[in-house]
C-alpha cells in the first residue's frame, strides 16, 4: 500500500474513542435537560397562574411566600440551573460549529462558561438569600408582608 492510500483510509465507523466524549455527554444532557425543563417550566406556569386568583395574586408578597418554602427554592433554582446550562451548552455548539478561528472560539467558549457560571451563582444567591423584610414598611406593605415581618 502506498503512503497516499494509507492516508486516505477511514477509520470503521464502530471505532471507539479512548478519551472522555465531550460531545457525547453534551448531547444527553441537552435531551434529559430538556425533558426536565418542560416538566419544571409548566409546573411554574401552572401554579403561578392557573392556581388561585391567577396572575392578578403575583406581587412582591407571592413571591415572598414562595420562597419562604424550600420546596419551591429548590424548583426554582433547579429551573435557573438546567436553562443557563441547557442554553450555555447549545451556545457552545453553535460556537464550535460556526467559528472558524480558533483564538476566537476559544474565547467565545470561555465567556460562555463564564456568564453562565456568574449567572448561576448570583441566581442562586437570590433564591437561597431572598429576604421579604428587608426594606419593610408597615405602611406601604400587604397584610402577608405585615403577618410575616412583625
Amino acid at each position: 500500500m502506498s503512503v497516499a492510500q494509507q492516508a486516505a483510509t477511514i477509520p470503521a465507523p464502530r471505532t471507539r474513542n479512548r478519551g472522555s466524549n465531550l460531545e457525547k455527554w453534551g448531547w444527553i444532557y441537552m435531551r434529559a435537560s430538556g425533558v426536565l425543563l418542560i416538566v419544571l417550566i409548566f409546573g411554574h406556569l401552572f401554579v403561578n397562574l392557573m392556581v388561585g386568583e391567577g396572575i392578578q395574586q403575583i406581587d412582591f408578597a407571592f413571591v415572598a411566600g414562595k420562597y419562604a418554602s424550600p420546596f419551591w427554592q429548590w424548583w426554582d433554582v433547579l429551573m435557573l440551573w438546567l436553562a443557563l446550562i441547557h442554553g450555555a451548552n447549545g451556545m457552545r455548539t453553535i460556537v464550535n460549529d460556526y467559528v472558524g478561528n480558533a483564538t476566537a472560539r476559544r474565547v467565545l467558549v470561555w465567556t460562555l462558561g463564564l456568564s453562565a457560571a456568574f449567572l448561576i451563582l448570583l441566581g442562586t444567591l437570590v433564591v437561597f438569600t431572598f429576604d421579604p423584610c428587608l426594606g419593610f414598611s408597615a405602611e406601604t406593605s400587604s397584610d402577608f408582608l405585615q403577618s410575616i415581618c412583625q
